[in-house]
């Protein structure tokens, strides 16, 4: 029996402005993440391992940033003669041509692409999570329910679900969808990877457009999901393992201090579902003496003289001589002085700490942008934000 035709859209399209410094430059899927990582590494990976090669990205904000990591999709098998990686950047040139104004404007806006492809599941994901996930199993479960949408679950802390579009489920079927409500009734919510049967799914949006107007459609939680639930037609399909939302720097940091853990909760490097990445080529890290690394990931192209515990140091950056990083992540290239201490904080690519200067502290993480410079002996309070947005 012949394998159905999935087609993924990652949407990679957001502003991303959760995120706050880290995606003034760049888009959110293009992020880095463990050292050597992007944010969309997840998603793009889950494809291969799913044997899905038809893998179209929306793209909108800050494309250059994703299309140099993505460049003809190699590392993750979608460099195909027929279909692979395709980007989808907003375009102009018929009436469904503009700006995207939410996902489901998305869906709505490519309709007639998807229609063309004519896929038996369409799979919707987003790419700020850090999860495993085989994507053929969910669409197997999906096309045998006969629902128009299976969404994926995970339970989320109580004082954290009114980020998430929450569901109250009886057995598989999706009895109620609350999209971010203020008030959550359950702690079950989406993780933003969904099965749709793609006629039905676009039938229902050209309906609800004519209803709302173009711009009305929003999200997908907004009308589409809500719809569907209520017509009965909506299933849920538990997802067990690890899944975190990396969309707000609080929950970025505590991701990557989930991967400092002897046991992480992925191992990153496991043979039969290793995450793959479009790396560049670095040197072995450089330990250098006196140096004290604890409980830390150190990527290649790294020197340390310094001390740093349970950190993480992407490729490229230097911690001089009685330089010292506490609990912190540090992205490429950054360089901390002689004496300097960053503790719980966040710095941005090339980042510049100078002597004997002090960042962060105990309390709320700290976050300095892309080449930022930290005067030496200058002091940065826990939970500042360097640049200040508030002084733009």
């Amino acid at each position: 029996m012949a394998l159905p035709r999935i087609l993924v859209l990652v949407l990679a399209g957001g502003a991303g402005g959760r995120l706050e410094l880290l995606t003034e430059q760049r888009a959110k899927p293009a992020v880095p993440f463990a050292g050597v990582y992007r944010l969309i590494d997840f998603p793009l990976s889950n494809c291969q391992h799913s044997a899905i090669a038809d893998v179209w990205v929306s793209v909108q904000y800050h494309p250059t940033s994703l299309s140099d990591h993505l460049a003809n999709g190699r590392p993750w098998d979608l460099d195909r003669t027929f279909g692979g990686l395709m980007m989808l950047p907003p375009f102009q040139g018929t009436d469904r041509g503009g700006w995207v104004s939410g996902t489901a404007n998305l869906l709505w806006r490519q309709a007639d692409l998807i229609r063309e492809y004519d896929p038996d599941a369409l799979v919707v994901v987003s790419a700020d999570a850090v999860y495993k996930l085989d994507y053929r199993e969910v669409v197997d479960a999906h096309l045998g329910s006969g629902a128009e949408v299976t969404m994926v679950t995970t339970e989320v802390a109580a004082d954290d679900a009114s980020r998430y579009g929450i569901v109250q489920v009886d057995g598989e079927r999706v009895t109620d969808y609350a999209y971010k409500p203020e008030e959550p009734a359950t702690t079950t919510a989406t993780n933003e990877v969904f099965v749709f049967a793609p006629g039905a799914t676009l039938d229902r949006l050209e309906a609800l457009d004519d209803d709302l107007g173009e711009d009305g459609l929003e999200d997908l939680g907004s009308h589409l999901l809500p719809a569907q639930t209520r017509d009965g037609l909506a299933r849920a399909y538990p997802l067990r393992g690890y899944w975190r939302d990396v969309g707000t720097i609080p929950a970025y940091w505590q991701a990557h201090r989930d991967f400092l853990s002897p046991e992480p909760p992925i191992d990153l490097d496991d043979l039969s579902w290793p995450l793959h990445t479009r790396g560049g080529r670095h040197s072995a890290a450089r330990i250098l003496s006196g140096a004290v690394v604890d409980e830390s990931l150190v990527s290649g192209g790294t020197r340390v003289a310094g001390e740093v515990r349970g950190s993480v140091l992407s490729p490229g950056v230097v911690v001089e001589k009685g330089a010292t990083v506490v609990d912190s992540v540090l992205l490429p290239g950054v360089r901390v002085r002689a004496g300097a201490r960053v503790v719980r904080s966040v710095l941005d690519d090339l980042v510049d700490i100078g002597e004997g200067a002090v960042v962060g502290g105990e309390g709320d993480v700290t976050l300095v942008g892309r080449r930022a410079r930290v005067a030496a002996g200058r002091e940065v309070a826990a939970g500042a934000r360097l640049p200040d947005p508030e002084e733009d």
